[in-house]
Order: C-alpha cells, then sequence, then structure tokens
C-alpha cells in the first residue's frame, strides 16, 4: 500500500493542528492533575478492612479542616484509598489515622508520602531544564549530521508528541507525577528516534537525483512506514501488557508511554516529513525567484 503523504499534507496537517488544540484546550480550562511531587503535601496510601466509599473518608477529614482533600479510591480494590493532603506533621497525622480506625474502620495497611513545596518546586525546575536540554542537544546533533530545517521541523514534531501527551493526562484525569517526566524523556528520546530514520532516508534518496522535493519525501516515507509501524506496534504492545497487568506505580509510566509512542509515530510519518518538505519547497520557489531578479537586471 503507497500512502500519498505529500497530496494529503493538508489532511495530516489538520490532523495534528486540531490535536494540539485540543489538547491546549484542556491543559487551558482542566489543567493536569499534579501529584504531591509536583504541589507539595502528604499522599495517604490506606487500606481499610471492610470496603469505604470517599464520602465517609470525606466527613472524616471535614473534622480536621481537610475537606478539601483530594480522595481516589482503587477501583480494582474497593478498601484502598488515596488521600492527598496539605503537608502534616507527625502528631497531626498521629491523630488523623487514629480517628480513621475509629470512626470508619481498622487499617490493615497505611503509607504515608510527604513532598514539600520546595523539593515540588524543585522537581518540576528539573524537568523543565531536561526537556530544554536535551531538545537543544538534538538541534545541534540534528543540524550536524543533516541540516537545521531538518533539526527545527523535528523540534516541532517533538512538541506535537509532548503536548497530545499531556492532552491526554488532562483529558483522563491521571495524577501526575515523577514516573510521568521520566515517560516525557522517554518519549522525546524514542520519537526522535524514529524521525531520524526518515530524515536519513529522505537524504539517502535526494542524492544524484532529479525528482522534486514532494516526490522524494513520498517514495522515502513509503520505504520506511511499514518498518517504523511494526517497530512502534512491537514496542507497544509490550507496553500495554505493562498498563494492563502492572501495578499502579507503573501505569502512570505506560499510558504516557503508549500515547507517546502513537504520537511520535504518526509526527514522524505525517508531520515532520511533510513540513520539512513544504519548507524546503518554499525555500527553493524563493531562491528562483531571486535568480531570475537578478538575471532580469543583467
Amino acid at each position: 500500500m503507497r500512502v500519498q503523504l505529500m497530496a494529503r499534507r493538508k489532511v495530516w496537517f489538520s490532523i495534528s493542528g486540531a490535536l494540539v488544540l485540543v489538547s491546549l484546550l484542556l491543559l487551558v480550562l482542566r489543567g493536569l492533575n499534579l501529584g504531591v511531587e509536583f504541589t507539595g503535601g502528604s499522599l495517604l496510601d490506606l487500606t481499610f478492612e471492610r470496603p469505604v466509599g470517599t464520602r465517609e473518608v470525606r466527613r472524616m477529614l471535614e473534622e480536621f479542616g481537610l475537606g478539601g482533600a483530594i480522595i481516589q479510591r482503587d477501583v480494582r480494590e474497593p478498601r484502598r484509598v488515596f488521600v492527598r493532603v496539605p503537608p502534616l506533621d507527625g502528631e497531626e497525622r498521629k491523630r488523623l489515622m487514629t480517628a480513621l480506625q475509629e470512626s470508619i474502620s481498622p487499617l490493615l495497611s497505611d503509607e504515608v508520602r510527604t513532598v514539600t513545596p520546595i523539593i515540588s518546586r524543585e522537581l518540576v525546575r528539573n524537568a523543565a531544564i531536561a526537556l530544554a536540554l536535551a531538545s537543544a542537544a538534538m538541534i545541534v546533533y540534528i543540524t550536524i549530521r543533516f541540516e537545521y530545517k531538518f533539526a527545527l521541523v523535528a523540534i516541532a514534531a517533538l512538541l506535537h508528541d509532548v503536548i497530545v501527551t499531556l492532552g491526554l493526562f488532562s483529558f483522563l484525569q491521571v495524577e501526575v507525577g515523577a514516573p510521568f517526566v521520566a515517560a516525557l524523556l522517554t518519549i522525546v528520546g524514542y520519537s526522535i528516534n524514529d524521525t531520524i530514520v526518515v530524515f536519513d532516508k529522505i537524504r539517502e534518496n535526494l542524492r544524484g537525483t532529479r525528482k522534486s522535493v514532494w516526490t522524494v519525501v513520498d517514495e522515502s516515507v513509503n520505504q520506511v512506514m511499514m518498518r517504523s509501524i511494526n517497530t512502534s506496534a512491537t514496542t507497544g504492545l509490550a507496553i500495554l501488557a505493562i498498563l494492563l497487568f502492572g501495578g499502579k506505580t507503573t501505569r502512570e509510566f505506560a499510558l504516557a508511554l503508549l500515547a507517546g509512542v502513537v504520537a511520535g509515530t504518526y509526527s514522524s510519518i505525517f508531520l515532520a516529513s511533510p513540513l520539512w518538505a513544504v519548507w524546503k519547497q518554499r525555500e527553493e520557489r524563493v531562491g528562483w525567484r531571486r535568480l531570475r531578479r537578478s538575471r532580469r537586471r543583467r
């Protein structure tokens, strides 16, 4: 099957534009469900002897002035509840645990994680620095190996993948923690690798040919498309297994990674290469116009 990539470039650009626009709107209107690592506070992982509801837990918390706490029930284990509250000192935490056991049900297990606002701000800053450094290093590498147009287009595709993944998490309101940052960095590495494969084939096919840029891009993408899809499908199946059968600690990472692999495969094939071809074609047209003007002046 041969895909008419450049002939339908407006379709691919429209799909990507719509995904990015919807994702940005979701981020503005709904935001992200930031975990304790980013907001600071205490996360209580509580398992009671009997199934409990979020309402009865909230009523108990209101007596301690914690009515605004975020309470989530484990869908697989009705006795397990996750409660996110402002930072609690040792005495406050002890009194709260005692009250929960006396008013609701004895606790089979209780785990508390506390992150101060200082640590959470440092994590956000470090995550932003890591993404910025990774992007800068990739721009330098791709510019040296190919050209700066390839580099800027590749970064545009990466931004597309990251924004779409963020939009999905905003829509699902899945809690975002430190594993999500690791997943984003992994997505950046995986997506750029897929894009480089396509760019390398384009550069190879451009050597010694008189074909138009659009024809070369169409041929190059069709030559490597099934390889990219098969590689991503194999990776996606492994990630899907982790998502379905892994524990809670790996679910957030696996979901972000799966979304990023799908978005990255799409952007590498249907976004990055057509963008470069359109840019290159316009540059050549401008060059021909300048050449004609210079000849006329002579």
